[in-house]
């Protein structure tokens, strides 16, 4: 007999499978044993459909490689809000996943107030970049920051305050602290205190993949670590040797000792010297990569620019690269090159860089140095910066000044304003007066894109040696390479060979010597 419990167990069971109740034949007894039974199929199980153009296995084969990434960057990641609790309490009482819940704090010594809140905005996005909810915040006029607590005393009490009525269990500092300034804020707070170059450490540790990247990471982050190393109570005792005797040391163990902070400072300085072994090593291979590109007179491009800007969707309207995009600060660390060429032929890489920001910690410039030496030693910079952003002046001093700290300050550059499809036209206008050689592009609509590529050609270096040459026919290697990394003004085949008249390297130029006319 069917009770009240059947009825609300089948009326689920229609809502999530779509079958029709009043139908016999959608419902049977699994215990019948009627020849009706062996023709039954399952309710989940969807007709095939031939015209059905969607098949999963083939979908994630046609995924780009930036995709891919994508996906499995997203395949495990932490929800705000999201709570689950057990019936049976008798193991756990109740399980909690949610980010961790943040004040930001900023002290505004220079500028005007657009500029502070940008900073705070950018601060923010840092923040929920990083996995983490932002609650509030809050920022200081002084002219320099407090030396003991980085904000005033009065401010520290009020801050206090808003961390204990919101419930959150980090405070996020708009500028690197000193250790001391570390120590007070979370003694007086009694929570986590993380300043700006933490965090942006902490978003590149997630966000590396390559085996280059992690190290980077990985030195930068124990360069900032070195010198904030804290410890209490034990952790700071000395170490005895031999037999420890009443007063610690026994024969021949008394004296000093070594603290335990200065054995941590000691296998840091270890793994950071293995670190860079380990980097020397990669630099050499990515080194004998670039020496081979100039060898062969091939042109290097680097996208660079301030982060989220779009340098890496640029790059994949520029090469059809498909390197992963994401709307999200930092998203791709590891430099992606792509070889491609011009309307008439002439062979070129394009480079993809790590992205900038203000305030950019000087640990990641030190560590990513061989990364960056690709902007340093390229022919030519595609600057790009985002266009919708509030203040893309700022970014682009910002990002200069990074130019000048890796040496790059003298690299030819092209301005390309991305995101003109979500920009004001007033700012657009703005930042074409103030950079004369710049050009307004949308990588997501591709509207602008021939007009970078045309000041791309405009701006290449050129071959220095012009010629005219009659190439015999047997010679069509020499052709081939003149239409890659020569400029060909004019070609007339004839009986005896090619007669061509152009521009070619030094190199190339002196085997063309020998058909010179």
């Amino acid at each position: 007999m069917t009770n009240a419990r059947d009825f609300s167990l089948d009326a689920e069971l229609a809502q999530t499978t779509g079958w029709d109740l009043d139908d016999a034949d959608d419902l049977q007894d699994p215990a019948d044993d009627s020849d009706e039974s062996d023709d039954w199929e399952s309710g989940y199980a969807d007709p095939a459909d031939p015209d059905d153009e969607h098949d999963p296995e083939l979908t994630l084969g046609e995924l780009t490689v930036g995709e891919q990434d994508l996906a499995e960057r997203y395949a495990l990641r932490r929800v705000g809000g999201l709570r689950t609790e057990l019936e049976d309490i008798s193991e756990v009482e109740y399980r909690q996943l949610r980010l961790e819940r943040v004040v930001l704090v900023g002290v505004w010594t220079d500028g005007s107030v657009e500029d502070a809140e940008n900073s705070m905005a950018e601060l923010a996005a840092l923040a929920e970049t990083a996995g983490s909810e932002v609650l509030d915040a809050i920022y200081q006029r002084r002219d320099k920051p407090d030396p003991a607590t980085y904000v005033g005393r009065g401010k520290v009490e009020g801050l206090g305050e808003i961390v204990r009525a919101t419930g959150a269990d980090t405070v996020i500092c708009d500028g690197e602290l000193a250790p001391s300034q570390l120590r007070n804020l979370e003694d007086r707070l009694k929570v986590k205190v993380v300043d700006r170059t933490a965090l942006i450490l902490d978003i590149f540790a997630q966000h590396a993949k390559s085996k280059e990247g992690q190290a980077q990471v990985e030195l930068a982050q124990l360069s900032y670590m070195k010198q904030r190393l804290r410890g209490w109570g034990g952790n700071l005792s000395r170490q005895a040797g031999g037999r420890v005797g009443a007063d610690g040391g026994g024969i021949g163990g008394r004296g000093p000792g070594e603290t335990k902070i200065e054995t941590d400072r000691r296998r840091i300085n270890t793994k950071i010297a293995r670190l860079r072994r380990q980097l020397a090593h990669m630099k050499g291979t990515r080194d004998t990569k670039r020496q081979e590109r100039r060898r062969r007179h091939i042109p290097s491009v680097a996208i660079a620019g301030y982060t989220n800007a779009g340098k890496s969707s640029l790059l994949n309207r520029l090469t059809g690269a498909g390197v992963l995009v994401e709307d999200a600060l930092f998203a791709t660390l590891d430099p992606t090159t792509r070889r491609t060429t011009t309307s008439d032929g002439r062979v070129y890489t394009v480079s993809d860089t790590v992205g900038f920001v203000r305030h950019l910690p000087h640990q990641l410039v030190e560590a990513f140095r061989s990364t960056l030496e690709e902007v340093a030693d390229s022919d030519l910079i595609l600057h790009v910066v985002d266009g919708s952003n509030p203040d893309p002046e700022g970014q682009i001093a910002a990002v200069r000044e990074v130019f000048a700290e890796i040496g790059a300050e003298k690299v030819p550059e092209i301005i390309v304003v991305n995101k003109s499809d979500a920009a004001d036209p007033l700012v657009l206008a703005r930042v074409k007066q103030r950079e004369p050689h710049a050009v307004v592009v949308s990588a997501r609509t591709g509207e602008g894109i021939d007009a970078v590529l045309a000041l791309v050609e405009d701006d290449l270096p050129r071959p220095g040696v012009e010629f005219e040459a009659l190439v015999p026919y047997a010679r069509g290697d020499l052709l081939d390479r003149l239409h890659q990394h020569g400029e060909i003004e004019s070609l007339e085949h004839t009986g005896e060979g090619t007669v061509v008249r152009g521009r070619a390297h030094a190199d190339l130029a002196g085997e063309l010597a020998a058909y010179s006319v």
